[in-house]
């Protein structure tokens, strides 16, 4: 057989420009009970039916989006490379990680850091640091909000995630990522293809372009998010307590068609380190056995010898294998 041409290979990363939910985030709150029941039928069928969906009508000002893209790009100038080098990695505890990546498997410039329990930023960049936490903020208040709404989506009372995960005490990391235009990228690809753990995953841009993600039917799907929204993607951790009903969803980054270089901010919400995630009692019976084992959310991420800042997935792990 032949060897797949570059072009060949660059066209396997086509994807479809099917429609992604959008759900109005005020309607969750709605005091009219009517429009508040059918704005959360609607919020369960996008958990349920697909795993993601945009968010519109929330509560973050948009000033604050605009800040925190904008300290990102002026962050990642080219001049200035030296004073991030600091933050390339030093070991398994890192609460700080950069990384500049330029292959045919990677293509992308990208800071991680802690950011809660305990928020952590770079020392010398106190002026973005502080922005990073105003968004880092506002971001959890309204991540609260989601989980009340998704557990009444369940049939619970609007604590029920956030007990299950201890959300309180809940382990974020923040990953801000700068992925060039194809002109400079090294290969299509500047995200390889995975899930990502935690209870629920955030995501914000400044330019649309290259983000997909694998539907439960088996197309992938270009996101376009709208302006000042935010793209939700449901979290391995979500898939394993509710026992496979909301699943989280594979999604990779493809820089082929990127004119100019795009921003993205994407923060992973996760349950307490040492909380136990395993599949609720309410979602096992004779019907739906037990898909899952349980697990602290920190062992999770350290399977296979990943740093808890790596926030890798561990999901097929953690499957129960069928006989």
């Amino acid at each position: 057989m032949a060897p797949c041409t570059e072009t060949q290979i660059w066209n396997s990363y086509s994807a479809f420009d099917d429609e992604i939910p959008t759900v109005d985030y005020s309607l969750l709150f709605s005091h009219d009970p009517a429009q508040r029941f059918m704005a959360l039928e609607f919020l369960r069928h996008a958990c349920e039916e697909f795993g993601f969906f945009y968010l519109v009508n929330h509560t973050i000002p948009d000033a604050v989006f605009d800040g925190i893209l904008k300290g990102i790009s002026n962050y990642f100038d080219p001049t200035t490379l030296n004073e991030r080098n600091i933050y390339r990695k030093k070991g398994p505890l890192d609460t700080i990680r950069w990384d500049q990546n330029s292959s045919s498997g990677e293509n992308r410039e990208y800071l991680k850091l802690f950011a809660h329990p305990k928020f952590h930023a770079p020392a010398k960049a106190s002026g973005f640091s502080k922005i990073i936490e105003e968004y880092s903020k506002e971001m959890r208040k309204l991540v609260d909000g989601l989980a009340k709404a998704i557990s009444k989506t369940l049939g619970f009372e609007e604590h029920y995630i956030e007990k299950a995960f201890n959300l309180k005490s809940g382990f974020d990391v923040m990953a801000m990522n700068l992925y060039p235009p194809n002109s400079t990228s090294k290969g299509p690809v500047g995200l390889p293809e995975h899930t990502d753990p935690g209870f629920m995953i955030t995501l914000i841009q400044d330019v649309n372009g290259g983000l997909q993600i694998l539907s439960h039917k088996g197309k992938w799907i270009n996101s376009y998010i709208p302006h000042h929204g935010i793209l939700i993607q449901l979290g391995d951790h979500l898939e394993i307590l509710t026992n496979g009903k909301y699943k989280s969803h594979i999604h990779r980054v493809i820089v082929d068609n990127n004119k100019v270089k795009r921003i993205s901010v994407v923060s992973l919400h996760g349950p307490s380190l040492d909380k136990v995630i395993s599949p609720g009692r309410e979602f096992v019976d004779d019907e739906h056995p037990k898909e899952y084992h349980g697990t602290t959310y920190k062992a999770s991420l350290e399977a296979n010898g990943c740093d808890l800042i790596d926030v890798q997935s561990s999901l097929q792990d953690l499957r129960i294998l069928k006989p």
